[in-house]
């Protein structure tokens, strides 16, 4: 019984073979000797349209510009028009230009893109990928995290030619299919205000929504303007690529690393009460100057004022940021579990936002110390630690989301560019809890909320509505005469809807310097 029902098989095959000879070279035969002949075929491929980028409100971000070419040159679209009408649109090329809107505040966010080039193509995978020599593909941002998605698929014209390359008729065509549309977690009106409230500010600002990880601003200054990547005149390209001062090209946002100053404070916070080494009730003394051996720690505002705090509980200490209560409390928790609490919010490491060129955080470790510096580990690297300082270098994107942990009741999410439940891309909520006692967050939280309030560091924020909860941060760059500015806050403190990080390269102090730039966009957010 097998054996007969491969033989129909066979038969069946070769019946089809024998109808298709006979239709191509009987009913067919003359027309295709004809265009044998006479003629060729010749087929050519037509982009597809990228799929459209549009902000969490639908503003439209990056779309396409059809651009019309005629035997090889590029006209105008009224021309084009003529062509059709006079029935002569068989030879008319429509090809997509990308335009993006926002200029230089969403370079780094969305990226920008590139031509294919020989190289490339003969290293064999984007061959396979269905590329071809000068088309476009994202190099950078969600343009290239979601080029499968974006790029669509092409289609193509099958032209009859004449012997002089004329196009006599066109044979047939598979149209494209456009790439899908995707909507960001990205607000339009935030990320354009971080751009005019950094200005010529290095740094970078991140905003995001706490209880889902959605980034709502990612901003790193200087930027670009990715509709000079599309354009034919290179030369302004080619100054933002070898701008090897300023980097206009670098993410500082989720790729730069930097001592987190006392904006660490707030790790040290809640290692200190989780570890029971503290209660909210604790008081501890500062000095004004803890001398170790040879060596002496001071608080800012001895330095500055020649002035202590007296003794403090610990929501005074993260208000006032008293240097000298978290030296001790530091020494009280040990660097072992400093380091442990710091890794358990996911500091030493990506944190698996969808763009490209994340980078992890840094930890040092008595280990690492010994290993890389052949030296140990003394009681001023605690110290260091407990600040911020030393041996610690923390993106802004992961400052932002160990503030957000403070926020949501303790959990770490996963951020996200694209919005959450974007069908093209199916991303849900993704959220790790902390195991933090909500006793320890809002004693952390009454911290920062006086950090904010009269007599905080904070002084921009004193009269802001609604009420927030901050952390200012300085940090020591290792020159000893330039610090980097942080400023880290989250709004309203009862249900808090946004996240803000804003970090300024050796830009000074955090309160005087990050602060204002932060209050800028949050004044922004709430007058919605």
């Amino acid at each position: 019984m097998k054996e007969f029902f491969f033989k129909v098989i066979v038969g069946g095959f070769f019946l089809v073979f024998l109808l298709r000879l006979f239709q191509l070279q009987i009913l067919q035969g003359k027309e295709n000797r004809y265009l044998a002949d006479n003629n060729r075929l010749k087929k050519i491929s037509v982009a597809a349209p990228r799929g459209l980028l549009v902000d969490r409100h639908g503003e439209i971000l990056a779309s396409n510009k059809p651009v019309y070419f005629f035997e090889g040159k590029e006209i105008s679209r009224e021309e084009a028009l003529a062509l059709q009408e006079k029935g002569e649109e068989s030879e008319l090329l429509i090809k997509f230009q990308r335009q993006y809107f926002g200029g230089e505040s969403f370079g780094h966010v969305l990226g920008y893109l590139g031509q294919v080039n020989e190289k490339e193509l003969n290293e064999g995978k984007l061959f396979l990928q269905g590329y071809d020599v000068g088309d476009w593909i994202g190099r950078m941002g969600v343009e290239k995290q979601y080029e499968e998605i974006l790029r669509g698929q092409k289609g193509s014209r099958l032209l009859e030619v004449d012997t002089l390359g004329r196009v006599v008729r066109e044979v047939s065509q598979a149209l494209p299919i456009p790439g899908k549309k995707l909507t960001l977690a990205i607000d339009k009106g935030l990320q354009e205000k971080a751009s005019q409230a950094m200005g010529a500010k290095i740094g970078a600002v991140v905003a995001s929504k706490p209880q889902t990880g959605e980034i709502l601003i990612l901003y790193s200054s200087p930027s670009f303007d990715p509709n000079l990547f599309i354009k034919s005149d290179s030369s302004e390209v080619l100054r933002i690529i070898n701008d090897e001062t300023k980097r206009p090209l670098f993410n500082r946002a989720i790729s730069g690393i930097y001592p987190p100053g006392s904006t660490f404070k707030i790790v040290t916070a809640v290692a200190g009460l989780e570890e029971g080494k503290i209660t909210p009730q604790t008081l501890i003394a500062d000095t004004g100057i803890i001398t170790v051996g040879a060596y002496k720690y001071n608080n800012w505002y001895f330095t500055q004022y020649g002035k202590t705090e007296g003794e403090i509980n610990l929501e005074k200490a993260i208000g006032r940021s008293t240097d000298t209560f978290f030296y001790k409390l530091g020494e009280m928790v040990g660097a072992e579990k400093l380091i442990e609490w710091a890794r358990r919010f996911g500091l030493d490491k990506s944190f698996g936002l969808d763009l490209p060129g994340e980078a992890a955080g840094f930890i040092g470790t008595p280990e690492w110390k010994e290993k890389v510096k052949k030296e140990s580990w003394f009681l001023g690297n605690t110290y260091h630690l407990a600040i911020g300082q030393g041996d610690l270098a923390l993106t802004p994107l992961g400052v932002n989301l160990m503030t957000a942990a403070i926020a949501n009741g303790g959990k770490v999410c996963v951020p996200r560019i694209l919005r959450i439940g974007e069908k093209n891309t199916f991303y849900k909520e993704e959220c790790r809890d902390l195991g933090i006692k909500r006793e320890t967050l809002e004693t952390v939280k009454r911290g920062m909320v006086k950090a904010c309030a009269s007599g905080g560091t904070g002084w921009p924020f004193f009269d802001f509505k609604p009420e927030v909860a901050c952390k200012t941060g300085t940090a020591e760059t290792g020159d000893g005469k330039t610090t980097h500015a942080w400023f880290t806050v989250f709004a309203p403190v009862e249900n808090p809807e946004i996240v803000l990080t804003v970090l300024v390269e050796k830009g000074g102090e955090g309160s005087g310097v990050a602060a204002p730039i932060a209050k800028e966009i949050l004044k922004k957010y709430f007058e919605r």
